[in-house]
């Protein structure tokens, strides 16, 4: 009697308190899941109305994330540079993150390299220069130079120039830091909105369950199993390169220059390594990148630096490992010879042009800067085209992954990460509770050593 007598008093909202809740990786599993058999679906069954529905979700999802992405890198680039003003040798930090940004994508682009020339992936594939076509957009060294400085301060929110965005950020955040206190009203507000956004990409992150059905069931309606065959060295190689680089390189860097465990940082990271996965975008990423990095014991306000400052120029499996990869796969498809000055050449260009990437989904500016750089036929690009999404899911995972560990690094190396935070780290998921600020005038202190 009592017990219907309880049961009957109790509130839906405690009723839905009593539902267990479906961890987030579970849900972009799930969706991974579903969308591939929706896919197959309408491949198989030729359900058109189903194929624009997943266009459709996919497309919005995808924009969504866009949306956010001009004001989000404007007030966290600006914001970041202002924030080194609370720890102490900034400038050496700044300047070793720079260095291992470096160092880390010299290394993937050398895996890159190494895996295209063992494997030909160009080789028996059937396609001929006739099947490829120029890309809408191309970049080029004198672009890229020139284009880093707007015409005007609108244009690049409209059309989504994050380089140039990254510009006005840096220079809005060194003038503050001249200004001194005359700045703080607008360092204030900037703090704030930066905040809302974060709070309202977080909303967008939560539909990635959604947005994968759409992304991964358009993808196989779209192109389908056969044109992954033909391009199945390829895709082999990127996922096979990014995952040396995840799995290999990281992990070893962890244990030998940061001496700390691999397998913790992989456990604190990973809500941001699958979310990039699933988004393609290490900007829209970017909130959750700089929880997890906080999470891994990094402090906040090194964290707030370089996290943005990675996810727009730290791309070692967009800007390293793929250009070098495709590289090789159109000059074997147009026969043309590359030697050891070609090689240097892609190196060169994906250490120094990786900020063209921007953090946005797709490399194709990245790979037509590299490929123009050698000479190639830009037409090469089309022949990469349809494969791109399948192969940016991978790619984003390892830029963002890198984006994480480089800070962990830096700090392990000057002796301010937080071991006990870091040996501390879950895979749980970030939920916007995470968003709850630690304290901001916390200072660090770097050690003088090296």
């Amino acid at each position: 009697m009592s017990v219907s007598a309880s049961a009957s008093t109790e509130t839906p909202a405690e009723r839905l308190s009593r539902i267990p809740k479906v961890p987030f990786w579970a849900q972009i599993v799930a969706g991974l899941v579903l969308g591939v058999v929706l896919g197959w679906v309408t491949r198989t069954y030729d359900v058109q109305w189903l194929h624009t529905t997943l266009d459709k979700v996919g497309h919005i999802f995808v924009q969504l994330l866009k949306l956010a992405v001009a004001p989000l890198v404007f007030f966290a680039i600006l914001v970041s540079i202002t924030n080194l003003r609370k720890v102490n040798n900034a400038a050496r930090l700044a300047t070793r993150t720079l260095l291992w940004f470096m160092i880390t994508s010299l290394i993937a682009v050398a895996i890159g390299l190494v895996i295209g020339l063992l494997t030909n992936p160009g080789a028996g594939t059937g396609l001929t220069p006739k099947d490829g076509k120029l890309p809408e957009k191309a970049g080029s060294w004198l672009d890229f130079l020139t284009g880093i400085i707007p015409t005007d301060v609108i244009t690049p929110f409209t059309e989504l120039n994050v380089l140039q965005i990254v510009f006005m950020a840096a220079v809005a955040g060194i003038a503050a830091l001249k200004l001194g206190e005359k700045a703080q009203p607008i360092l204030t507000l900037s703090e704030s909105v930066l905040e809302l956004l974060q709070k309202a990409l977080w909303w967008v992150i939560r539909l990635a369950p959604v947005g994968t059905v759409g992304l991964i069931g358009y993808a196989i309606a779209e192109y389908g199993w056969d044109l992954i065959g033909k391009y199945a060295t390829f895709t082999a190689d990127v996922y096979i390169g990014c995952a040396l680089v995840l799995f290999g390189v990281y992990p070893l860097l962890l244990a030998t220059v940061a001496k700390v465990n691999p397998v913790q940082f992989f456990k604190g990271a990973w809500p941001a390594i699958q979310l990039a996965f699933v988004s393609r975008s290490s900007v829209g990423t970017m909130p959750v990148t700089v929880k997890v990095t906080e999470r891994l014991g990094v402090p906040k306000e090194y964290t707030s630096f370089a996290v943005p400052f990675g996810a727009t120029t730290k791309m070692d499996g967009c800007a390293a490992i793929y250009p070098a990869l495709a590289a090789i796969f159109i000059a074997q498809i147009f026969d043309v010879q590359l030697g050891i000055g070609d090689y240097l050449l892609i190196a060169f260009v994906s250490v120094i042009g990786s900020a063209a990437t921007a953090g946005l989904t797709g490399a194709t500016v990245m790979l037509t800067l590299t490929l123009s750089t050698l000479g190639l036929p830009l037409e090469g690009v089309g022949l990469l085209m349809a494969i791109d999404p399948i192969l940016d899911m991978m790619r984003t995972a390892t830029n963002v992954a890198g984006q994480a560990l480089v800070p962990v690094v830096v700090a392990a190396r000057e002796k301010i990460l937080d071991h006990d935070a870091y040996n501390a780290a879950s895979s749980s998921p970030i939920d916007d509770d995470a968003y709850g600020v630690r304290d901001a005038e916390q200072k660090v202190t770097v050690p003088a050593a090296a």
